[in-house]
This record gives structure tokens, C-alpha cells and sequence, in this order.
């Protein structure tokens, strides 16, 4: 499992990065205001950072408490993007039409826009995360047991 600090660097590089990307291409891509996309993008982010964390550290305890191990297959990887993306969506969604002066389903377009590129994203971005920084060992010395030294 991972700690407390591990799963907030990640929370918050996810963020961080994914927000470099969205606010100017986002702006351009829907005509929007850099200021709009970047405030829709700013709440968006500081939301999906809270649904971030609980959200993996839900997912993580089902599937050691299912399978025994925190270790994601590919399968296992979309599957994880999907839920996650697809619970963030419903959340965002009324705050986007609200603010952005939208119907529902431009919102709605807009919405799965995102979406789709932070599907991608997030594939990709925790599967090099868990490469740069991977999971410790179970009964190493991360779960506070000690090793045996020689």
C-alpha cells in the first residue's frame, strides 16, 4: 500500500500537470476565456484532487482486500480510469453549466471532453507514476515490520 505522503504527491502532480495542459488547450479548443477555462479548470482540479484520493485509496483496499496485492493490470488500469472519470463527470457537470452560462448538454460535450482527455491522462500518468515510484513490498520495511539484517 502506499502512504499518506506517496498518495498526496500524487494526487497533487496529477493536478498540477494535467491543469498545464487543459487551461490553454481547453481555451483554444472551445473558445473560452483563458480566465473562464482556467477558474472552471482550477474548481474541477481542486475537486478532483479530494475525489482523487479517496477514490484510489477505496480502490486500492477493495482490490488488496480481493486479490491481495494493490498491482494494477491494464484491464484493471481502464477499468480504474473509467469509474473514476465517470463519478467525477456527475459531479462537475451542474458547477460547469452554472458558471459557463451553458445548457446541460453543452456542458454535458464539454464535460466528456475532459473527460476523455483526462482518461487518457490518467492511464498514462499512473502507470509511469507507479513506474517512477512503485508500490513497496508489502512486508518490507514501508508496512513498519522490521528486515532482517545479516
Amino acid at each position: 500500500m502506499r502512504s499518506i505522503k506517496d498518495r498526496i504527491r500524487h494526487a497533487l502532480s496529477f493536478e498540477i500537470i494535467a491543469l498545464m495542459i487543459v487551461i490553454p488547450f481547453g481555451a483554444w479548443a472551445f473558445g473560452l476565456g483563458v480566465r473562464d477555462m482556467g477558474l472552471v479548470a482550477l474548481v474541477s482540479a481542486t475537486i478532483a484532487t479530494g475525489w482523487n484520493y479517496l477514490y484510489n485509496l477505496l480502490f486500492d483496499h477493495a482490490l488488496l482486500r480481493l486479490a491481495g496485492h494493490a498491482r494494477k493490470s491494464i484491464t484493471l488500469r481502464v477499468l480504474h480510469a473509467v469509474l473514476f472519470e465517470a463519478g467525477l463527470l456527475l459531479v462537475l457537470l451542474p458547477f460547469i453549466a452554472w458558471y459557463l452560462r451553458m445548457s446541460l448538454i453543452e456542458a454535458f460535450l464539454l464535460d466528456i471532453s475532459f473527460a476523455a482527455f483526462y482518461l487518457v491522462y490518467a492511464f498514462v500518468f499512473n502507470w509511469i507514476y507507479d513506474v517512477v515510484f512503485p508500490i513497496p513490498n508489502r512486508h518490507g520495511p514501508e508496512d513498519g515490520t522490521r528486515v532482517a539484517q545479516r
